[in-house]
């Protein structure tokens, strides 16, 4: 006899006694009375050995569907931030209008050794070998650390550019805000901005997915002059006659604190750590 048989027989001959020993051992734990502890503890046991299993087969035949819905939830709030989101559209389809680049923060210069595809700018910030930590005079957005590489979205039509769509994140009252803003040609006038992920007050700071607060930054201007980001929210409403308008927003009313980390965060990302080396190159080879 082989010895791949002879292996073959010892593993059934093994299974036959362990199966034996477990129908020995149910039969003596369900013969004992129900208030007994030995009784209680293996019911328990296995119990949650069964509903982990259960689980962890869950988690790995649904992340296949997990990871397709982020990724159409992603796309859908691009294009929502661009004013092209209709109920009931062929995402997929609507987001071909769209580029993808990785860019190096640092440099302003693509990067073309990342698929933009599968970079994960929320992972790369928490990956000390792709991402930086930022000193607490520099980090007014609160985020700790910043990611080396950011992902980019360009919209065109008939080959020429309509927008730029930058991710943003940024410290509210209660927590990490993330969202994207989109950008004209010009590097500088808003297109809009929304936030996809935050957990701020309902009603107060979570106001800021509000489809008519979000509406007052159309056309409201990043930079001054001298190339400064200075675009904020203030307290109370904004005239439009008033001097200054085109770098204000309405703040979030009884949200102040949500209201300064909207506009940390966009003077963090827009600013030297952030985007600007990257728009500055950009906009200038336009």
């Amino acid at each position: 006899m082989s010895d791949n048989s002879n292996s073959t027989t010892q593993l059934a001959d093994t299974w036959q006694i362990w199966k034996e020993r477990a129908r020995i051992y149910a039969e003596r734990i369900l013969s004992l009375p129900n208030d007994s502890y030995e009784k209680t503890l293996a019911v328990a046991f296995w119990l949650c050995l069964v509903c982990a299993i259960l689980v962890s087969f869950a988690a790995v035949a649904l992340k296949p569907l997990q990871l397709s819905n982020k990724s159409a939830d992603m796309k859908r709030n691009i294009l929502e931030v661009v004013d092209l989101w209709e109920e009931g559209m062929d995402v997929d389809e609507a987001f071909k209008q769209f580029e993808i680049k990785v860019v190096d923060l640092a440099t302003g210069e693509f990067v073309d050794d990342i698929d933009p595809e599968s970079y994960d700018m929320r992972k790369a910030a928490k990956d000390p070998s792709l991402s930086d930590p930022l000193p607490r005079e520099r980090d007014i957005a609160q985020i700790k650390r910043r990611p080396k590489y950011a992902t980019v979205y360009f919209l065109k039509e008939g080959g020429k550019l309509q927008a730029i769509i930058l991710p943003v994140s940024g410290y509210g009252l209660w927590s990490t805000m993330y969202g994207f803003l989109a950008l004209e040609p010009d590097c500088n006038t808003v297109i809009g901005i929304n936030f996809y992920d935050q957990g701020e007050t309902p009603g107060l700071g979570g106001e800021v997915v509000n489809s008519d607060w979000r509406a007052l930054w159309k056309g409201k201007q990043v930079y001054d002059e001298s190339g400064t980001p200075v675009l904020r929210l203030v307290k109370g409403s904004v005239s439009p006659d008033q001097s200054g308008a085109e770098y204000m927003v309405d703040g979030l009313a009884g949200a102040t604190l949500t209201s300064n980390g909207v506009s940390n965060l966009i003077r963090f990302w827009l600013g030297e750590d952030g985007y600007k080396p990257f728009l500055d190159k950009f906009c200038g080879q336009q």
